[in-house]
C-alpha cells in the first residue's frame, strides 16, 4: 500500500472507494485507517455516540473478499459511513440522544441506511445528536458532549452533531444527517462541510418519521430530510445517487431525479442570475457572517460570470409559526409521556409539550407556511438561485442553546433569522458550502437555495463554487497535531 493511514483517513469518500475499485488499498486498510483516526480524536472529541467497530471490521472484511473474488463492486464498496443516531439501524442502538431510547435497537434499519449497505458501505456506528434531534446542538442526557473540532470550547451545531464532527476530521468520510429546520446546514456551516438538503421527498424516509410506533423518533413528517454532510460536493452527489428515489414506505416521496447527480457536478455553470440576502431583512446578523457570505457570494460574480442581486424575498411575519409546524408535526400525547417521567430536558421542547396548544394555532401556522411558499416561487422565477448565509452567527459555547449575543445586543429564542428553517417549510433545495472563517478561527457557511425540485442547479453551482474557492485542504489544529505527532 504506498498510502499512509492518515493519508487513507483524509481523503473523500470517492478517493477511497477509487482506492478499493483499483486495488491500490483494501477494504480491511481503508477501515482500519479510519478507525485509526478515530481512536486518536473520539475521545476528545465525542462525535459517536455508539461505535460498532467490530461490525465495521467484520463488514471490511467481508468488502475484501467480495474484491478479491472478482465480484461486482457497489459505489460505496467497502467505504467506511457513520449515521445520525436519529436514523434507525437494524440491530444497532439508536438512542436519538433520549433517556427514554437510550437502549432502544431498531428492528429495521432506515432506507437510506438500507440502500447504503447495499452499495457496499461499512459501518462505523452512530453519530451524536440533540436530545430527540429538536435542538442546535450536540448535548444531551445520554452520551458526552460533542464539541466541535475548530474550537473545543463550542458546540458543534446541531441536531446533527456528531456526523459534523467526525467528517471534519476524517473519522470517516461520509455521513447521514437529518435535517428538520437546518440540522445538515447548520452543523456543516460551523464545521467547514458541504451539506446538501435536497428536495423533500428526493430522499425516502422510514421508519423514522413515518411509523408511528415510536414517540419522538416519529416527529417532523411534512418538513423532515435527510442529507449528506461531507467534504466535498463529489462526496455529497455519490451519497445521494445511492439513496435517493421513491419508496412506497414514504408517501411524500419523489420518482428518480431526471440527471445523474455524479454527472451534474461537471456540467458548465456560469451566466446564471442570483439573488443574495446577507440578512432576510433581520437586523440581527453577526458582522463577520456578513463579511464573508458577501465575499462568498461575489466568487459567483468575479469568477464564475453570474450576475448576483442583493435582493430579499418578503417573507410574511412568521412568529412561533414554524414552531407550531414542528409541534403540529410531533407526537404530542407519546413524548407528553416521556415529559411526566421526566425523560426530556431540552427547555423549548418541555415548553412546547406544555403548552395547550389548539387546531387554530395549527391551522394559523400552516396559512403562514403556505403563504411563504407563495413568497418564495414567485421570488425565485427572477432567479435561478437564492444565496444567504447558512446561520446568522458561528458556533457559539457549550451549554447555550444559542448565541447570549451577536455584535453586542443580547439574543433571545427567535431572534435569529429563519435562514435555514425556512426551506424546510418549502421544501426547495439547499445547501451549506464553506466561506472561510472568522478572526476566532470558526467557519461560517454560504446557503445557496435552488428552486423547487431543481437540485441538479444547486449541485451544479455547488461544485463550480468549489473548484474556485476549494476547501478542502483545510482541516482543524486537533488533525494537523496528529499528523505532525505521527511525523515528529
Amino acid at each position: 500500500m504506498s498510502q499512509s493511514k492518515s493519508d487513507i483517513a483524509s481523503m473523500s469518500g470517492a478517493e477511497q472507494a477509487e482506492l478499493i475499485r483499483t486495488r491500490q488499498a483494501s477494504p480491511v486498510e481503508v477501515t482500519a485507517a479510519v478507525l485509526e483516526r478515530i481512536h486518536a480524536l473520539e475521545p476528545t472529541l465525542h462525535a459517536f455516540c455508539t461505535l460498532t467497530e467490530d461490525i465495521a471490521i467484520v463488514d471490511a472484511r467481508r468488502a475484501e473478499e467480495a474484491v478479491m473474488r472478482g465480484d461486482e463492486l457497489g459505489p460505496l464498496h467497502g467505504v467506511p459511513i457513520s449515521i445520525k443516531d436519529l436514523i434507525c439501524t437494524k440491530g444497532i442502538r439508536t438512542m436519538s440522544g433520549s433517556k427514554a431510547y437510550e437502549t432502544f435497537i431498531p428492528e429495521e434499519d432506515d432506507i437510506v441506511v438500507e440502500r447504503a449497505k447495499a452499495a457496499g458501505a461499512v459501518m462505523l456506528g452512530k453519530t451524536n445528536v440533540a436530545e430527540l434531534g429538536y435542538g442546535g446542538v450536540g448535548w444531551n442526557m445520554v452520551a458526552p458532549v460533542t464539541n466541535n473540532p475548530w474550537d473545543l470550547t463550542k458546540t458543534s451545531g446541531g441536531s446533527s452533531a456528531g456526523s459534523a464532527a467526525a467528517v471534519a476530521t476524517g473519522m470517516g468520510s461520509l455521513t447521514f444527517g437529518s435535517d428538520g429546520g437546518g440540522s445538515v446546514r447548520g452543523p456543516s456551516s460551523f464545521n467547514n462541510l458541504f451539506g446538501m438538503k435536497a428536495s423533500f421527498g428526493r430522499v425516502p424516509l422510514y421508519p423514522g418519521c413515518r411509523d408511528e410506533r415510536h414517540p419522538g423518533v416519529s416527529s417532523w413528517e411534512t418538513i423532515e430530510h435527510i442529507g449528506p454532510m461531507t467534504r466535498t460536493v463529489e462526496d455529497s452527489a455519490l451519497l445521494l445517487s445511492v439513496v435517493v428515489g421513491p419508496d412506497m414506505r414514504d408517501r411524500h416521496s419523489l420518482p428518480q431525479a431526471d440527471f445523474d447527480w455524479l454527472g451534474v457536478i461537471k456540467e458548465q455553470f456560469k451566466g446564471k442570475k442570483i439573488a443574495y440576502s446577507p440578512d432576510f431583512g433581520y437586523p440581527l446578523v453577526d458582522n463577520e457572517v456578513r463579511e464573508l457570505t458577501a465575499r462568498a457570494a461575489k466568487v459567483f460574480a468575479d469568477d464564475l460570470g453570474c450576475e448576483v442581486v442583493e435582493d430579499t424575498p418578503k417573507f410574511p411575519e412568521m412568529g412561533e409559526a414554524f414552531w407550531a409546524i414542528v409541534m403540529r408535526d410531533s407526537d404530542l400525547v407519546g413524548m407528553r409521556a416521556f415529559l411526566e417521567k421526566g425523560l426530556i430536558q431540552i427547555p423549548h421542547l418541555v415548553d412546547g409539550l406544555q403548552r395547550k396548544w389548539t387546531a387554530e394555532d395549527f391551522s394559523e401556522a400552516n396559512k403562514i407556511r403556505q403563504a411563504t411558499v407563495n413568497v418564495m416561487w414567485r421570488f425565485m422565477q427572477k432567479y435561478d438561485l437564492l444565496l444567504s448565509p447558512v446561520s446568522a452567527h458561528p458556533a457559539f459555547d457549550h451549554g447555550l442553546y444559542g448565541p447570549a449575543s451577536i455584535n453586542g445586543t443580547p439574543v433571545g429564542r427567535g431572534d435569529s433569522p429563519p435562514f435555514t428553517s425556512v426551506f424546510n417549510w418549502t421544501g426547495q433545495p439547499a445547501a451549506s458550502i464553506p466561506a472561510g472563517f472568522t478572526k476566532a478561527g470558526l467557519p461560517v457557511g454560504l446557503q445557496i437555495v435552488g428552486r423547487h425540485l431543481d437540485d441538479a442547479m444547486v449541485m451544479r453551482a455547488s461544485a463550480a463554487y468549489e473548484q474556485a474557492a476549494p476547501w478542502k485542504h483545510v482541516w482543524p489544529e486537533i488533525v494537523t497535531n496528529l499528523a505532525a505527532a505521527k511525523a515528529a
